[in-house]
Parts: structure tokens; sequence; C-alpha cells
């Protein structure tokens, strides 16, 4: 049974926007085709399918770690097919992302690897400190934020890596397999801190194959198959 929750759609330019968007990779097929759709502002959604259906590559769409064939992405308001370097920095900053592989550097700390982007920021630590401890306490590795990524198990790395997604309170969140790697009851406790920065203004893209944890929650849910895409509202 899920649970009722409201998204409060606060309108103007959404957060992303695709039309007709096509993707292959060299002289293949279209792994994606004809994607018409928009995650407004303040909203949050569940992408699911079958493995190999996209999911994974229509987050780096959004990300534009991948470009489309065909069609028109704008992310923030902003016509990305013709983005300078320094702009598209600009954007990506505003994007948290939780990635399956996490991509801890294994030469910094627990505690590093989720200041990190701040640093990069050019925020002094004295500023950070505390809420960097306050959350990973929250995500259950307040023991564990003075060690390096290789000892972690990788529950701790997952949660280490959606700690680093999230400390800077992202405009867009991007999620693939979130809780792949934790038990149900961490899992539950993630999506109250996903559904508590989406109540903060952020809006969030979960990519899952996990039904029990979709069916939390009342929201829209994207569904890719067969490189297409279908919205459940």
């Amino acid at each position: 049974m899920r649970a009722d929750y409201d998204i409060d759609d606060y309108g103007g330019a959404p957060v992303v926007q695709l039309e007709n968007v096509g993707v292959r990779y060299g002289m293949g097929p279209e792994v994606l085709r004809d994607l018409t759709f928009a995650i407004e502002a303040n909203s949050f959604q569940f992408l699911t399918g079958p493995s190999g259906a996209g999911k994974t590559t229509l987050l780096r769409l959004i990300l534009m770690s991948v470009r489309p064939t065909r069609g028109l992405i704008s992310i923030f308001g902003e016509d990305v097919s013709d983005i300078s370097k320094d702009n598209l920095t600009g954007l990506r900053r505003r994007m948290g992302v939780v990635f399956q592989d996490f991509r801890l550097l294994d030469h910094l700390t627990t505690y590093e690897n989720v200041a990190l982007p701040l640093r990069v920021q050019g925020k002094e630590e004295a500023t950070y400190r505390a809420e960097v401890v306050e959350l990973l306490r929250w995500v259950g590795l307040g023991d564990r934020m003075h060690v390096l990524p290789p000892v972690l198990s990788g529950g701790e790395k997952q949660r280490a890596a959606i700690a680093r997604a999230l400390i800077v309170r992202p405009d867009l969140l991007l999620a693939d397999e979130p809780t792949g790697n934790v038990d149900p009851s961490l899992a539950r406790r993630l999506l109250r801190l996903f559904i508590e920065l989406n109540r903060l203004g952020t809006s969030v893209v979960i990519a899952t194959h996990d039904f029990s944890l979709m069916d939390q929650l009342d929201v829209r849910r994207l569904v890719l198959g067969d490189g297409r895409l279908h919205i459940d509202e």
C-alpha cells in the first residue's frame, strides 16, 4: 500500500526538459528513442525498468556525460546542445549524483570524501564541518568517518556516496540504485532523507528496481522499456 505524498509544484521552467531525444552508440540501433518529458522543480520521481533498459544512460544524459544523437535537452532552463565547458561545470554543480560504482577517492577519508564538493566550491572547513559530521552520523557512518574507502563495506560506501551527493543540497539529485547495497530498514531511512531533501526544494530522480521501495511513495514513475519511456503519474 502506498503512502500519500504530495508534491508541491512551484511552476516556472522545468529543471530538465527533453524533446524527441534519441541516443545510439556508434552505428548501432538507438538505445533510447523519442524521449519527451520534463522534470519539474521540487518534484520527486522514480526511474524504473528492466536491466539494460537504459536507466543509467538516461541519468547520464541529464548529467550531460552522454550527448543525444538527436533531439533537444535543456537543464535549468538552458539549452545544452552547444553549452560551453564553464557553463556545463556550473550546471553540474547544481546537481548531486549517486553513482552505482560509488566513485569515492581511496586516498581520502569518508569525511573528506563527503566534504569534497564543499572544498571544491572554496568553502572553509569551519563553515561545514558540523554539517558533514551530522550527516555522516545520520546515515550510520559516524564511527567510520576517519577511515579510507578500501576498508568500507559496499553498503558503507553506498551511504558515503549518498551523503556526498546530499551535502551540497543540490537543485537536482540523480541517484542510480541508491539502496541497492543496504538492508530494507536502512533503505527506508535513506528514502526518508531523500524525501526531506525534496521538501527543502530539491528535485529527486531515483533509478531503482526495488518495487518495495517505490510502493512506499505515491509519486510519478518513469518506466523505460524497449528504448522508450512510459510515464505512470
